[in-house]
């Protein structure tokens, strides 16, 4: 999967009226993920993306392995995606399920059990990863 077919994917998931907004959702999710995961695996999760999104990963402004729980992921998130209105956070957390679901696509079956076994077996961590586990619906453009 390439760059456009990345950014892309996510804006129509997430309807997003433009790139800059799927981009500003990708950054958002993925350098989160990047400063909570072990820099092995933010590599490893980065060698499958196309290379203007990998860096998100890898590039974690923080140190990688930072032990932080699902409300500070979000708000995280929520902070890089400048929507910090209370009610925006329903709305965070589809859009990290949307983007993990995409990076699900653009890697080898069986990759994110690494980053799986790394986040912690609560609710929030399963929501995340929520969407990856479901298969694809019929018609998706998937196929």
């Amino acid at each position: 999967m390439n760059y456009d077919e990345f950014t892309g994917t996510v804006q129509n998931r997430l309807e997003l009226p433009g790139t800059g907004e799927a981009v500003r959702a990708i950054r958002a999710t993925l350098t989160t993920l990047g400063e909570r995961i072990q820099e092995g695996e933010a590599t490893d999760l980065a060698g499958a993306l196309p290379m203007e999104i990998d860096y998100y990963l890898t590039g974690a402004v923080a140190d990688h392995g930072q032990h932080f729980d699902w409300d500070e992921f979000l708000d995280r998130v929520a902070d890089r995606e400048a929507q910090t209105a209370p009610d925006d956070r329903a709305g965070v957390a589809h859009h990290a399920r949307s983007v993990l679901t995409v990076v699900a696509e653009a890697t080898q079956e069986g990759q994110l059990d690494d980053l799986r076994d790394q986040l912690p077996a609560d609710e929030g961590w399963d929501d995340l990863l929520e969407l990856v586990d479901q298969p694809q619906a019929a018609g998706d453009g998937s196929d």
